[in-house]
């Protein structure tokens, strides 16, 4: 047997059936017949019913038939296994309970009754059309300010408070769902009513850059780098900038790009730029160039090093010979001038002894 929603019970059989059994005093009044409320939220619907007489058996809430006499009882229906409870009253009053309501809850729902006389069951028709919107925040902006509204995609039941918070602060309450910033902003903001809060709307963060291939470039070749970044709204325009002496210039538009015939001045320099409704974040990029003859800075450093020690030694060799030879020579002539212990003993007397070591006139 085909399933249908409520809805489609009301065809014109049934709507007659409807029609006689009121005139008979058979009746279903609902509280409201719309209800618009939040996703996560919890909803009350409300009926009166009257019947001409017997003794009320049977009551239930139904969105869906299997044909017209077999009704979906919610306690009954999986889609609502847990969420569902009923409670009557003695004047004739019933009302049904959906808490964590899910956008799938949106539906028409009725009311049916059985009693203990011959024929004795009815449905309310049309019974309670329910929408559950998802909260969100719809930003517009002019040249100076932005507006935030909260909005849904149907009216909320009972003109709710709308509170908006700026980085989990409470900044307004108010019974208007709108809530307007001045100028850009790194702030999040959200707003919240009854209890159900917005997803939070912010400029781009945690932005980050990818490069491809990654560890080291040889100069000459090409590299790809990617732009991400987290935002909601999502980032309408990425743009790449480099900086050459102290000048930023734009060098692309979009998530990716391409850098040809890289050298070693693109190590540094380039910045990514994310951008949305909100607001925008900058990043600077590294790149890892390599020479395309990395032993060069070796050998120069190397050449420099043994230029140097040979200067040295020259220099070296030319102040010893200023100086009247080599320290050998000097240190030879230092021990032989002056006596010490290992010097031969000379047996003499004190006046023979001044004559050794003083030189000999020349007689002639």
């Amino acid at each position: 047997m085909a399933l249908r929603t409520a809805g489609s019970v009301l065809g014109v059989f049934l709507w007659s059936v409807a029609v006689v059994l009121s005139q008979n005093g058979w009746s279903v009044t609902y509280t409201s017949q719309s209800i618009c409320t939040l996703k996560g939220s919890t909803v009350e619907m409300s009926c009166s019913y009257t019947y001409p007489s017997g003794t009320v058996t049977s009551t239930l809430w139904f969105t869906k038939v299997y044909d017209v006499e077999n009704y979906v009882s919610l306690l009954d229906d999986p889609d609502y296994k847990g969420r569902v409870m009923y409670r009557s009253d003695k004047t004739n009053g019933h009302t049904l309970t959906i808490t964590d309501l899910r956008e799938s809850d949106s539906a028409t729902y009725m009311f049916r009754f059985i009693t203990n006389q011959t024929k004795g069951k009815y449905f309310g028709s049309p019974g309670v059309t329910l929408s559950v919107p998802d909260l969100q925040v719809k930003v517009t902006t002019t040249w100076w300010s932005m507006t935030l509204t909260c909005s849904t995609t149907c009216t909320l039941t009972d003109n709710p408070t709308y509170i908006w918070y700026r980085n989990s602060k409470i900044v307004q309450e108010d019974s208007s769902p709108s809530y307007s910033v001045y100028f850009e902003t790194e702030d999040s903001f959200y707003c919240a009513v009854k209890g159900i809060n917005s997803p939070a709307v912010y400029g781009p963060k945690n932005t980050s850059v990818s490069v491809s291939p990654s560890g080291e470039i040889v100069e000459g070749s090409s590299v790809n780098l990617t732009c991400s970044s987290d935002a909601n709204p999502p980032v309408d325009k990425y743009t790449w900038y480099k900086i050459t002496y102290k000048k930023m210039s734009m060098r692309h538009s979009g998530q990716s790009y391409t850098i040809h015939n890289i050298s070693s001045e693109d190590r540094e320099g380039y910045y990514c730029e994310a951008l949305n409704i909100i607001g925008r974040e900058h990043i600077p990029v590294h790149i890892n160039v390599t020479s395309v003859f990395p032993w060069v800075p070796v050998v120069g450093v190397g050449a420099v090093l043994t230029a140097g020690a040979l200067l040295f030694t020259i220099y070296c060799t030319l102040k010893r010979r200023s100086t009247g030879g080599s320290d050998t020579t000097a240190d030879t002539l230092n021990v032989t001038d002056s006596p010490s212990d290992t010097d031969p003993h000379i047996d003499a007397e004190p006046s023979d002894y001044e004559n050794w070591s003083k030189p000999q006139k020349n007689l002639d």
